[in-house]
């Protein structure tokens, strides 16, 4: 992916091979600026790249697909809509009117994140890991085959980031999407994933390891005192924090 700017050409993504399979949970991490969500928009159809493809069950993505659904940083809820409403939201936008249907299972997924019983709430009452959790059920509205997270939590504390990600570790059990979630968390990346993949620093970025998560699910805080999962998360504090990613 190469990017014009006033100092010239930005190769911002160069190279980048990759596979994901069904139902897996990838965790793609690396320093900002790296190119993680920009990898993110392309996987999404939101940018188009400068070479090479993506595609899903042999098919190019080439804009925004039904199957695919996006948590950003921010759930961006809207302020006067109630928490069903702002579920309900793409399904109103996109075909003018909501069913009974998804109303019910807009519902069932708040319950899912925890929210049961809040749905005539509005988003002004909600914690910021509350109003994340409402961007989540928005995004399984439709049932898509692929997740695709932004590091979701990252303007969450640390204690409410913590419970988020043994949160959507249940989601995900639950549900058994294909993930790909971007973050700069090691300990983040080593808790939700079955694959870590590890981004070299930029500009022209690429997948520097491609490493898979030692430790059985389901996953709780034993699980990441594990000698395995230490060594695991050492290795990745080396490799990014002492800049040998390359």
């Amino acid at each position: 992916m190469t990017f014009d700017t006033r100092a010239g050409e930005l190769i911002a993504l160069q190279h980048v091979n990759l596979a994901i399979n069904d139902h897996e949970f990838i965790a793609v991490l690396g320093p900002s600026g790296c190119g993680k969500s920009t990898l993110m928009r392309i996987v999404a159809g939101l940018l188009k790249p400068s070479a090479g493809t993506v595609s899903v069950q042999g098919e190019a993505v080439v804009e925004p697909r039904d199957d695919i659904g996006i948590v950003f940083q921010k759930p961006t809820l809207l302020p006067w809509a109630t928490l069903e409403d702002n579920v309900v939201f793409p399904m109103k936008h996109k075909f003018g009117r909501v069913t009974k249907d998804q109303r019910d299972r807009a519902r069932e997924l708040l319950k899912t994140v925890g929210l049961a019983s809040l749905e005539n709430r509005r988003p002004g009452r909600l914690s910021g890991g509350m109003q994340q959790r409402v961007g989540i059920a928005r995004a399984l509205l439709h049932n898509p085959e692929i997740l695709l997270m932004d590091e979701p939590f990252s303007a969450l504390d640390a204690l409410t980031r913590e419970e988020m990600g043994f949160e959507l570790q249940n989601i995900w059990q639950n549900h058994r999407k294909t993930v790909m979630f971007i973050t700069h968390s090691i300990v983040e990346a080593v808790l939700l994933a079955d694959r870590i993949i590890v981004m070299s620093h930029g500009p022209c970025a690429h997948v520097a390891e491609d490493l898979r998560v030692p430790a059985p699910r389901p996953r709780t805080g034993d699980s990441m005192r594990m000698a395995e999962m230490q060594d695991l998360v050492s290795h990745l504090r080396d490799i990014l924090m002492t800049k040998k990613v390359a």
